[in-house]
């Protein structure tokens, strides 16, 4: 099976061109060529002219045609002269020793000269001499003068166009052409690009060029597809990341929900099998002492507000997660919760009761939720209580600008070993967990801090203090 060779698009476009400026050379060199013959023979036909016009006078005057013929001396050495009557017949005729008996009157400069006066053929094949002319012809009321010349070589120089022009024609038909070719060339480089550019589009690569185009319309066309094109694959790829991104998040939603729902029904069971075995135990023994009574009924409350207070938790969390547009946003001032939280803490027993220290030099207002904007300090103050061992809580705002502002929160305990602070902010984590449930903790204070923090467009972080106790950092967005 032959294969079919295919031309590139600069080879057939500079094709194409080749022929169109050769066809344009050509018919130009056809049509001077012709004007130039025609202008030269009207100018041979004119001196021939002239020499039927003498002749003629001659005749008129009694000149015989023979002698007219061998007295002129004129610029052509073999001048034929030929004398023929109104019928067509010969009557005389220079170079011939025997007239011919054929009709003249069929020949094409006769016919013209009976019609017009005068004509001319510039080449045509003698019978009678076996010769090519030049014939130029003249008829008056009674006869008709011809004259030729040999159609010869310097005759026909003389009738052919001016070898100079045709030499300047194909000379800028070259220069153009050469021209043509790196034009083509140049424009063939920019469809070849541009076809490429298609075939990697078509296989789906990543194209990000946009500097191997000219600077020309072409190479602005083309760098625009491509950028169009480039842009087209960085939306497609941000779509795609952001999709990946969402699924992420959608899954971990999931793996945190069944997380969340796996710590919950863990941290149920034991207040719930204590109330239990409380409940159980005054229902089979009736006759069990007041003050023994009494105090199961105490510790089933206890119980019952550390199920309230998870049970909270557990629903702010969620909304959190699920449901934060639920919150309502409204001008809150910081400096008003933190004096809640310096009275929440004068009102605790002495033993859990901290010093605090507050910072505040001026007044801070920020866009959110108020009650989430209160869990942020409540909890970092509780347990700063419970927890930390030490005997001062300290409240102080490091940086204040119109976007934002940055609170310190620190103690002076005993802090956490290293190995526990990237966790502290993972829900149901704890550090002592015995003395966690013992407080009555639910797990889940620090995560609700962190996520009220990401809520109001902030960040917070955590470290232990060099003078001991633990430190939180958290920036809040006053319009998130």
């Amino acid at each position: 099976m032959v294969s079919r060779v295919r031309l590139s698009y600069h080879r057939q476009l500079f094709l194409l061109l080749l022929v169109f400026l050769w066809t344009l050379v050509a018919s130009f060199v056809l049509f001077q060529y012709g004007r130039e013959r025609h202008f030269k023979a009207e100018q041979l036909d004119a001196h021939l002219q002239l020499i039927n016009l003498r002749m003629l006078d001659a005749l008129d005057n009694g000149v015989e045609p023979s002698v007219f013929s061998t007295r002129w001396k004129g610029p052509f050495e073999e001048l034929r002269v030929t004398l023929i009557d109104r019928k067509g017949n010969v009557l005389f005729d220079n170079s011939l020793d025997t007239l011919p008996g054929t009709n003249h009157l069929n020949r094409p400069e006769v016919r013209s000269a009976l019609r017009n006066g005068t004509g001319y053929i510039i080449r045509r094949h003698s019978e009678s001499t076996q010769r090519n002319y030049f014939y130029s012809a003249m008829a008056d009321d009674k006869r008709i003068i011809r004259t030729a010349v040999p159609y010869s070589v310097p005759l026909s120089e003389m009738l052919s166009a001016d070898p100079a022009y045709l030499w300047f024609m194909v000379g800028m038909t070259l220069l153009m052409s050469i021209a043509g070719y790196f034009a083509t060339r140049r424009l063939g480089q920019n469809i070849t690009r541009l076809n490429e550019f298609a075939r990697r589009a078509e296989r789906g690569e990543w194209i990000d060029q946009t500097d191997s185009f000219p600077h020309d319309e072409l190479g602005d066309i083309s760098r625009h597809i491509v950028q169009l094109y480039a842009d087209l694959q960085h939306t497609a790829a941000e779509r795609d990341r952001e999709h990946a991104l969402a699924l992420h998040e959608e899954q971990e939603k999931i793996r945190i929900k069944k997380q969340l729902t796996n710590n919950i029904n863990h941290e149920l069971k034991t207040p719930i099998a204590a109330i239990q075995g409380y409940v159980e135990t005054l229902l089979a023994n009736p006759e069990i002492e007041q003050v023994r009574r009494t105090a199961f009924l105490e510790k089933s409350l206890q119980q019952v507000e550390r199920l309230r207070r998870l049970l909270a938790d557990v629903s702010t969390i969620t909304r959190m997660d699920e449901a934060s547009q639920l919150f309502q946003r409204e001008p809150v001032v910081l400096n008003e919760l933190i004096e809640e939280v310096v009275a929440d803490m004068d009102l605790r027993p002495e033993d859990q009761r901290l010093r605090v220290h507050v910072d505040f030099p001026k007044r801070v207002e920020v866009f959110g939720s108020a009650s989430l904007l209160s869990s942020i300090f409540r909890n970092l103050a509780d347990n700063a209580a419970a927890y930390s061992g030490g005997r001062d809580l300290y409240i102080r705002l490091t940086d204040d600008t119109a976007e934002s502002c940055t609170i310190l929160l620190a103690d002076n305990g005993i802090g956490v070993e290293e190995e526990h602070l990237p966790h502290l902010f993972e829900r149901f984590y704890r550090v002592d967990k015995g003395r966690s449930r013992k407080l009555g903790g639910t797990g889940l204070g620090l995560a609700i801090v962190r996520n009220a923090v990401v809520f109001h467009g902030g960040t917070i972080s955590v470290r232990n203090r060099e003078g001991g106790g633990l430190e939180f950092r958290f920036t809040l967005r006053k319009y998130s």
